[in-house]
């Protein structure tokens, strides 16, 4: 039996998954660290030590990520946005949209009933796009990141920020703790930053339906509710979406090695 992998280095996780045919037989997540290279190995020896899975059975192995070209034992290298839009149409066939909001962009790509791209567009790296300015502002508050969600839909006023950058957004979270403003109210203003930034990404895009949210950001209840109230759209969420670009990495790989 063929098993491929993928393996998606992060900049704040990396993520790997093991399929065979048409399922998934192995997850996992390690943080990225400082060291992608050991990571991606220590990502690799946890997936073939997983339950029912050969290691002489893994035919090729695909990377993808800000730190993918430090897989050292990758067949293959492909985008993330590829292997993103991959991913999700493995899950949803009818997706035609994708918003992949990660821990350093957000990206919305637009995709073929095959998976193929046919047009994208990325948030800027310091852009309050992304789960970064989430994780910066939650670290501030002294919140974990799974209580961000249920807190922040608490809100009744929610903050405007200013900035588009998450090290200014960190000074403008601390003088409104300093003005006594509620941790809900600084959350839920982070999530309509970010909400605001994909609409506004959205704009140089052909979108169609259906729509699916991937990535770390779609964990956030609150970021979803208030992303699928800024755009007006019904959002598919699949049920491991930090996963899904670690999955069409491993798409990628059995395709690639099938040709």
């Amino acid at each position: 039996m063929s098993l491929f992998m993928g393996i998606d280095i992060g900049s704040i996780t990396s993520k790997g998954v093991i399929v065979r045919e048409n399922q998934v037989a192995a997850y996992s997540m390690l943080p990225s660290g400082i060291n992608y290279r050991v990571t991606a190995e220590k990502v690799q020896e946890q997936l073939i030590a997983s339950p029912g899975i050969d290691p002489q059975e893994i035919r090729a192995v695909t990377a993808t990520g800000s730190g993918g070209s430090q897989v050292r034992f990758a067949d293959y290298q492909a985008s993330s946005i590829v292997c993103s839009a991959r991913g999700i149409v493995s899950i949803f066939p009818a997706v035609r949209t994708v918003i992949d909001i990660g821990g350093q962009s957000s990206q919305i790509i637009s995709v073929d009933d095959t998976g193929q791209v046919i047009d994208f567009v990325v948030s800027e790296i310091c852009a309050a796009g992304s789960a970064r300015f989430l994780q910066v502002i939650a670290r501030v508050l002294q919140v974990d990141l799974q209580d961000v969600g249920p807190l922040s839909l608490k809100s009744s006023n929610p903050v405007t920020f200013t900035t588009g950058c998450a090290v200014f957004g960190e000074t403008e979270a601390i003088s409104r703790i300093a003005e006594g403003v509620p941790a809900e109210d600084i959350l839920a203003g982070v999530h309509k930053s970010i909400a605001d930034k994909i609409q506004s990404m959205a704009r140089g895009i052909n979108l169609k339906p259906d729509y699916a949210l991937s990535g770390g950001g779609a964990l956030d209840t609150g970021l979803v509710k208030r992303v699928t109230d800024t755009m007006g759209i019904s959002l598919l969420l699949p049920p491991r979406p930090q996963f899904v670009t670690a999955l069409g990495a491993a798409l990628v790989a059995r395709e690639k090695w099938s040709s």
